[in-house]
């Protein structure tokens, strides 16, 4: 199957079931509601590594957000058990420190529900009140009062979405990667928490060639430059450059549809010989995205 000239590799991307909480920032202007949620998702692109996997989804206009105030959602990701403690850790040291930020609770409808305490931070000064209808804090900081809510909804979904984007050198795939990623930031209901939303150094579960435990090492089979050392390479011929984009999302629907918009995006730009995705034969997650039913 081609697309725009890009052959699109008939493969599948594995992904496996998450937890998720949506925090929808607000403040007085929305550069500070993005400067929340930058600081808000940091260190959370992957859970090999990372406390939790966490990214920017989108903007809220002033007529969607809690408050009426400009307004950016993002997503984090986790275990059930430990989603509790990554929203409050968040919230407590990224968004109420930030000027003139607050956070609301972005799946107000989700049954599964729990409370981040964050109001003992008042030291007994922090006052009930009511914004938009719901039931919040506020809290005297040294700006003012930070007001915000601190029960939130956590429901299921998706990690690890992804696809690769291959070209004939670094310049070529990561034009190709840069288009992808941009068409779909901002797409409700995904996030890609990789700098940039784009992945240099993919990753397999365990490792091959060291006898001490180890969670993830580097995903050798699309390393261009093993190509002809390794037997199990899987680098397309004339093939240089590999860059995978990996997305998190509330559901199938989102991981599909941002999906679809990021490989078209990638192929219009003329400069990507294929699109491939990495799996693990289904031995990592119950998720399977077929590359082709993508443009069926």
């Amino acid at each position: 199957m081609e697309i725009n000239g890009t052959g699109i590799l008939d493969t599948f991307a594995e992904a496996f079931p998450v937890w998720l909480s949506r925090v929808v920032i607000t403040a007085a202007t929305q550069e500070w509601a993005y400067k929340a949620a930058l600081e808000a998702t940091g260190f959370a692109t992957s859970k090999i590594g990372c406390p939790c996997e966490a990214g920017i989804e989108g903007e809220y206009s002033q007529q969607e957000t809690t408050d009426g105030r400009a307004g950016v959602s993002i997503l984090i990701c986790s275990e059930k058990k430990n989603i509790k403690s990554h929203v409050a850790s968040r919230i407590s040291q990224c968004i109420l420190p930030a000027p003139t930020a607050s956070a609301f609770d972005g799946f107000p409808e989700a049954t599964s529900r729990f409370f981040i305490r964050m109001h003992y931070f008042g030291d007994g000064y922090e006052e009930r009140c009511t914004v938009g209808g719901r039931r919040c804090w506020k809290i005297p900081v040294m700006e003012g009062d930070y007001v915000g809510e601190e029960r939130f909804g956590t429901v299921k979904g998706i990690a690890g979405g992804n696809f690769l984007v291959m070209g004939k050198d670094q310049r070529s795939a990561l034009s190709g990667a840069e288009a992808a990623a941009g068409a779909i930031a901002g797409k409700r209901g995904v996030i890609t928490g990789f700098a940039g939303g784009i992945v240099a150094s993919g990753s397999k579960v365990g490792c091959n060639n060291y006898h001490f435990p180890m969670p993830a090492s580097t995903n050798h089979p699309y390393c261009p430059t093993l190509k002809g050392r390794i037997r199990d390479s899987r680098v397309p011929d004339g093939v240089n450059s590999v860059y995978e984009i990996v997305l998190n999302g509330v559901d199938k629907a989102s991981i599909l549809s941002a999906m679809k918009t990021g490989i078209q995006a990638a192929t219009e730009t003329g400069n990507v010989l294929y699109i491939g995705a990495t799996n693990f034969e289904g031995k990592l997650g119950k998720y399977k995205f077929y590359l082709h039913e993508l443009f069926r």
